[in-house]
Parts: structure tokens; sequence; C-alpha cells
């Protein structure tokens, strides 16, 4: 299964937040998965990277060119896009399951888009949104409150994005993806 994940590339945000990341990155490899991500050797995408790589998944990279000096060495397959918007083009089409980790507004925008073109699609994808200490409360209440609204056509916003507040909860909603999808 190729997993799309969205997360910081920010440096140093402390060793909760990156074994978030490591324990995702080993649950990629160990089962036997595709890491699809940003590309770059930064913050959480290097640390999801390096632990998925050091499990024996396959990482792809997918990076707009001019982040070429960013490309993160442990990637087995790298991908130049145009710009960030092909980039995120490029995961959406590559991604079987879409992971949102802590992270800033490109986070976000990944995560966002990411549901407008499933539920556009009509996908059976989902997306699998870490919670960390309640960071994405706002996030996830302004969503459940878009898709209730005429405006979403009865979109089912917790039927697209799967929220997880902690570490083992992320990886059983996985875990049940990953079944269905065998």
């Amino acid at each position: 299964m190729n997993i799309a994940v969205y997360c910081a590339s920010v440096e140093g945000l402390g060793e909760n937040i990156a074994s978030i990341a490591r324990e995702l990155g080993q649950w990629i490899g160990r089962n036997g998965h595709t890491l699809v991500y940003g590309g770059a050797n930064a913050g959480l995408m290097h640390v999801v990277a390096q632990a998925a790589h050091d499990s024996g998944a396959h990482v792809v990279g997918v990076l707009p060119e001019f982040f070429r000096h960013r490309l993160d060495p442990v990637v087995d397959e790298v991908i130049f896009t145009r710009d960030l918007n092909d980039r995120k083009a490029e995961m959406y089409s590559r991604g079987e399951v879409f992971v949102v980790l802590p992270g800033g507004l490109g986070t976000i925008d990944e995560w966002i888009a990411t549901v407008s073109h499933i539920s556009v699609d009509k996908s059976p994808r989902r997306v699998v949104v870490m919670n960390l200490n309640g960071m994405y409360d706002n996030m996830v209440e302004q969503m459940r409150v878009t898709t209730q609204s005429p405006f979403s056509r009865g979109i089912d916003f917790t039927a697209l994005s799967l929220v997880a507040s902690n570490i083992p909860h992320m990886i059983e909603i996985l875990n049940e993806i990953a079944s269905r999808q065998q």
C-alpha cells in the first residue's frame, strides 16, 4: 500500500513529536508498505523517511525542483515537480491512504486538498489525522461544520478523515485500512 504522509519540515520539534513520525515510518516498513512523502531532508519529513527506510520500506520523495538541494538521501525514488501544486497532485495520484502528522500551513493545505479530491473523485481512499494534543481540533470542527452545510452536498467528513489522538490509535486505524485493502 502506498502511504502518503504530510508533515512538518521544521527542525527541533522535540522527541514527543518525532516519535510519532518514527513509529509511523517503522510501521510502514515492517508491514511492507511504500512511503510517499515530500522528499525533503528536514524535520518530521526526514524522521518518517529514515524510519521507513531503516525498516525496509520503499521510499518515494516528491520534491519541487527548486528544493532539489534539500533532497533527502534516504529516498529510493525521487520525483521532481515544477512546484508545490504539482507535488500535491503527484502525491495524491500515488497515495492509497494519506496520513497527516503535526505540521504547519503546508500540511493543512495538503490535508484539505486531499479531502477535497477524495470527495470529488468519490474515492474509497481515506486520510488519517494524528491530532496530537488536540492541535487540529479547530480544523476538524471547521471541516465537520463545512461538510454538514448545504455547500458540501452531503459529504461525511468523518468518513473521509479518521482522527487519531495517539500513536496506538493511529496504528489501529492504519491496520484496519490495510486489512480491507488485502
